[in-house]
Order: C-alpha cells, then structure tokens, then sequence
C-alpha cells in the first residue's frame, strides 16, 4: 500500500483546478511534439499508470486528507487516452470513495478525444467525468501545422462537438499571438470561426509567451516568429470576443495576460470590449514585458 500520493513528472493542471484532488492517471504527453509546449519536452516518457496504482492512491488521499474535497483532477497531458474500461473503473471508484463530489476533470486533445468516439464518451460521462480541457490553441489551420498541434481545425471542431453531445463540459483553450505578427488576423479569424461551431462552456484565453528548451523560442531568436506588442494581443482579444456568437463564460485567468476580462456571452461582451478599449489606450511599456518562461 503506498504511503503518499505518488507523481511521476511535472504535474500541471488548470487554475479552475487549483482546490482539487491532484491524482496521476498518466504520466508525460502521448503527442508531446508542441513547439511552443516545453512541459514534458525533458520527459518523462509517456505511460498509462495502472488501475490498481491510482485506486491506491485515490484511497490513501480518503484516507490520510483531512479535507473535504469537491473536485478531483486526474493529471498528466492526456487521460482521456485511457482505455475506456480502466477509465470508467477508476470514475466510478472515485465518486464511491468521495459521494459528494461535484467535478471530476481531466486535460484531453481533441485527436485522442476523436479517436474515443461518441459510444466510450458517453461510458465515461456517465461513470462520473464532469470536464475535459481541451487545448484549441488556434482555428487557424496553418498556425496549428506550424506549431506541430497534431490537429486540424476541423478534428478540433469535431472532438469538441462530441464532448458536449456526451453530456461532458467542455473548456476550450485559446493562445493569443500564437500566429505571430504574420499569422495574427487570420489566427483570431479562424478561431473564432471554430469557437463558434463549438459552442463550448468555458473559453480560457492566454498569452503566447517563448518557452525555454521549446523549437518555437530558437525561431524568435532567428527572427522567423516575430512576437506581437501588448497593444497587437489586446487588439487580437478584442477582435475574438467581439466576433463570438457563443453562450460560453470566457475567463482570462492565467499570468500571461496583459489584463483580466472575464465574463458571459454575449451578455457581458460589451463590458468586457470597453474594458479592452481603455487598455488599448495605455503606453505599451505600462504592460509587462515579454520573457522566456522557464516552466
């Protein structure tokens, strides 16, 4: 029996998840060629941890937290790649062990969330899982090639669609300035364009900024990525959420973001494009300046 909960790797997990159980389900990234993501870039390799080993972990925390938890993550990059079967067992054995829990969530790219299919989509929401967070980074088909996304705009739609129509929550994901200064209206054109076939829950928005260890950093040293000034980001924020037609609730809730808009659409899109507005007409050196992240 283990005498902690065990972690393998670095674990991350949204910040909508900062209060929730953290167990690993699977270890590093099954895709892990993102040239922006520098995450598992150093490993570890990917793998499947198994059932027996996170219902052990899964009871230690019953056991030994002195906590009421309502939410659950199960890290790393991609547990909706679970066979179906194992994944069902450990949904279900975690809403045995805690009854009163009101999210169980997990990261899922929209390539393995295809792959699953409707059928399996639909066990598994129906053992337990509440969200999947999907990283659509871009519609922009080409920006999505040239950052190795595995995706295309249209797999991206058609994963998204079938989280919903599973009954599953869906968070979608957006990087700002992902296209560069020579991608950038086609970037936010494109992906407003797959949001709105979306529909998704919640939209959550960053700010590209060059990772250590990452190919994308060594073509910003080139000169071949040219970064965009915060006025280019807030001007691209401003164009995505005034051409939504969604009923989603957008959240800017990540340090890479020159401002914090959060809100319902399309009820609060207007405070949330003048908020933009009165941004836009400060000094650029007034924002942080860009760095290379180190994690």
């Amino acid at each position: 029996m283990t005498k902690g909960l065990r972690y393998t790797g670095p674990i991350y997990r949204p910040p909508s998840e900062a209060n929730s159980l953290l167990v690993q389900a699977t270890i590093g990234c099954p895709w892990n060629k993102c040239t922006f993501c520098m995450v598992y870039k150093n490993g570890p390799k990917f793998k499947i941890r198994l059932v027996n080993e996170i219902k052990e972990d899964l009871l230690w925390a019953k056991q030994n937290y002195n906590l009421a938890f309502n939410t659950v993550f199960f890290p790393s990059g991609n547990t909706i790649i679970m066979k179906t079967e194992d994944f069902v067992e450990i949904l279900k054995y975690t809403k045995k062990l805690f009854p009163n829990l009101e999210r169980i969530t997990i990261y899922g790219s929209a390539q393995y969330i295809v792959k699953k299919g409707l059928d399996d989509l639909k066990k598994i929401a129906k053992a337990g899982l509440s969200r999947i967070h999907v990283g659509l980074e871009s519609g922009d088909d080409i920006v999505l090639k040239h950052v190795k996304k595995g995706s295309s705009s249209d797999i991206q739609i058609k994963a998204g669609k079938l989280v919903k129509k599973a009954g599953i929550e869906l968070s979608e994901y957006i990087i700002l300035g992902l296209g560069g200064k020579k991608r950038t209206k086609e970037h936010i054109k494109e992906t407003v364009k797959a949001l709105n076939k979306i529909n998704p829950d919640f939209i959550r928005i960053r700010t590209f900024l060059p990772k250590m260890n990452t190919p994308i950093l060594e073509e910003i040293q080139s000169g071949a990525f040219q970064i965009l000034s915060p006025h280019e980001v807030l001007q691209e924020t401003y164009n995505l959420i005034k051409g939504l037609n969604v009923t989603s609730q957008l959240f800017s809730d990540h340090y890479t973001n020159y401002i914090c808009v959060n809100g319902k659409l399309p009820e609060e899109r207007d405070t949330m494009l003048l908020a933009i507005e009165t941004a836009l007409t400060r000094d650029e050196k007034s924002f942080r300046e860009v760095f290379i992240g180190t994690e």
